[in-house]
């Protein structure tokens, strides 16, 4: 496994992969603090694809002025020895210099779709986070690239990019990784003590009982919502920020479930840490491919 800061580096090996030995990559990119989540999306790469990148950088541009980047965990040597147990060729792990240097001043942004949900409540954090992927797209030059479906908001904005700028990538978005209590996997879940822990599986809870009612019969989005908050206000340790049913594509804020996929989502607060988490209704499948491979 090589570890690789620069960017030329991590060009000039891409390119070799790609053009001198045809080999398929596999991206997963990440802000380290590698957990379970992350194992999986390196796994289902590793299966698709012959060569498999995994990028660490905790990306200033997505956190807002009072969130924690200054805090956020980072421990490249453990996270290396992980990913080499996990057989990945390549880490690309730059310094912030490296990807926004001196006179950086061109960010992208998602219209439409980055303003509501998280980016009702962190603005800005979504520019961070298509600008740096479209670096990071644009550096790697992946065949696949892997997202979690925790961060659904997130793929179907990456999804939007990839095709309105024609990266050739195709984005693959497997299920949601949860720890035995139902709650999801998270590098945040690291600030929560054992209480809070805890308290923090009312997330899937109110997710799953918003599910049964949906597979009972009940497609009303405010009946849903009502069920959510209700459970989450069951639980002392727990506030919420919002609860929303949306169109699982376009985002469209939904006031009846149909024939369309419909993300039911969530932001709460389990004492000062903000956890998100998410359902699809009305889809089954494995995991979801969108863009175009070139």
């Amino acid at each position: 496994m090589e570890i690789i800061n620069r960017r030329q580096r991590m060009m000039s090996v891409a390119r070799k992969l790609r053009r001198e030995e045809n080999r398929t990559i596999g991206f997963v990119p990440t802000m380290g603090a590698l957990h379970s989540g992350h194992l999986s999306l390196i796994h289902e790469a590793r299966a698709m694809c012959d060569v498999v990148v995994v990028s660490v950088f905790v990306n200033p541009a997505q956190f807002g002025p009072a969130e924690d980047f200054s805090s956020y965990p980072r421990d490249l040597t453990r996270d290396a020895a992980l990913l080499a147990e996990y057989n990945v060729d390549y880490v690309f792990a730059p310094t912030v210099e490296e990807i926004y240097p001196s006179g950086f001043s061109t960010y992208v942004t998602v219209e439409g779709l980055s303003n509501q949900l998280e980016g009702a409540s962190r603005p800005e954090h979504f520019r961070g986070v298509t600008t740096i992927v479209a670096i990071l797209l644009s550096v790697v030059k992946p065949d696949f690239a892997f997202f979690g479906q925790k961060d659904a908001q997130q793929a179907i904005l990456i999804k939007r990019m990839v095709r309105d700028l024609a990266f050739s990538a195709e984005i693959v978005v497997p299920p949601i990784v949860r720890e035995e209590s139902g709650l999801a996997m998270s590098s945040r879940n690291n600030y929560l003590n054992d209480d809070q822990r805890k308290a923090a599986a009312v997330l899937n809870r109110a997710l799953s009982k918003a599910r049964e009612a949906y597979e009972e019969g009940e497609h009303s989005a405010a009946r849903l919502i009502e069920i959510v908050r209700v459970t989450i206000g069951k639980e002392p340790l727990a506030r919420m920020d919002y609860v929303s049913v949306n169109d699982a594509e376009t985002l469209e804020k939904l006031e009846k479930i149909d024939d369309r996929p419909a993300l039911v989502s969530l932001a709460v607060f389990i004492g000062s840490t903000r956890l998100i988490d998410n359902v699809v209704l009305g889809k089954a499948t494995k995991h979801d491919v969108a863009g175009a491979k070139a």
